[in-house]
């Protein structure tokens, strides 16, 4: 019996280093290898219906550096119109049409879709209205407060606050880059301008990426202290310069260069207030 239970300890050690092995072969797969194998495995959970599978690989996509496929937008739309987010299922879905086109191999899919989420957002809003006897525009008709932040937090696998805003705000980021050439998109090439979120205790830190012609890439960090500061942030938008603002809190100076859509800068700009809202708090995740 010692020696039998001397083998099962090797095996099990065995077992153990095996999977470690594994796990750092994939981990050492370089970004556009590891990008398709998560694409892959979105695909078969979307496909089997396992949203919150999907929205993990989909969470892991993310935080790769590089452009995504267009079909990653189409996935993202889908799982965001499952979690009912449905401002961010319509964005994504918008990326993926503007991108992939009618080549796009879910393009017809990705237009039913974007007319559901309009009926649910009708649907919503008129829900709205009636519950608050009025009958004007519904602004935001996503979930608010605790709740919303609730779904935030299960959408994006994660335990706190802090970690679900910032996650939401670079997500909406995504979709939400500046070209100079505002006609012309394509799926294997980034925008002229995007932007990076992560926070720290204290602070919001942003990062811009800057595209030129010539396919050279400058990144500028800066890093915005949340003390003191207001945390409804301002924002704007110029359609004859076909861009939108979002504006310092320090100082109003503009901050983030967007894609000219009223609605999501608004959202981008309430995330980013939110989520220094949460940094001032000490008593915040």
């Amino acid at each position: 019996m010692a020696v039998s239970y001397e083998k099962g300890r090797q095996l099990a050690r065995g077992l153990v280093l095996a999977s470690t092995l594994l796990a750092g072969q994939a981990l050492a797969l370089a970004p556009e290898h590891e990008m398709r194998r998560l694409m892959l495995a979105t695909e078969e959970a979307v496909a089997a219906e396992s949203w919150s599978e999907a929205g993990e690989y989909l969470n892991r996509l993310q935080r790769l550096e590089g452009s995504k496929p267009a079909d990653y937008f189409y996935y993202r739309g889908r799982v965001m119109y499952q979690a009912k987010h449905l401002n961010e299922a319509q964005s994504a879905l918008e990326e993926y049409v503007t991108s992939a086109g009618a080549e796009g191999s879910h393009y017809q899919e990705a237009l039913k879709l974007i007319t559901e989420v309009e009926k649910a957002r009708s649907e919503k809003a008129q829900s709205a209205q009636s519950a608050n006897g009025e009958g004007g525009k519904i602004a935001v008709i996503e979930p608010a407060g605790d709740q919303q932040l609730s779904s935030l937090r299960k959408l994006y696998l994660v335990n706190t606050d802090r970690e679900a805003l910032t996650l939401h705000l670079n997500s909406l980021l995504e979709v939400a880059g500046w070209r100079e050439d505002q006609t012309i998109v394509q799926v294997d090439k980034p925008a002229d301008i995007e932007y990076r979120i992560n926070a720290d205790d204290s602070s919001i830190n942003v990062q811009e990426i800057r595209r030129d012609a010539n396919g050279r890439v400058v990144r500028k960090n800066q890093s915005l202290s949340v003390y003191g500061i207001n945390p409804q942030v301002e924002w704007a938008c110029e359609v004859a310069a076909t861009t939108c603002w979002v504006y310092d809190p320090r100082d109003g100076s503009r901050l983030l260069q967007l894609a000219m859509n009223r609605q999501r800068t608004q959202e981008i700009a309430q995330t980013m207030g939110r989520l220094i809202r949460n940094l001032q708090d000490p008593s915040g995740s």
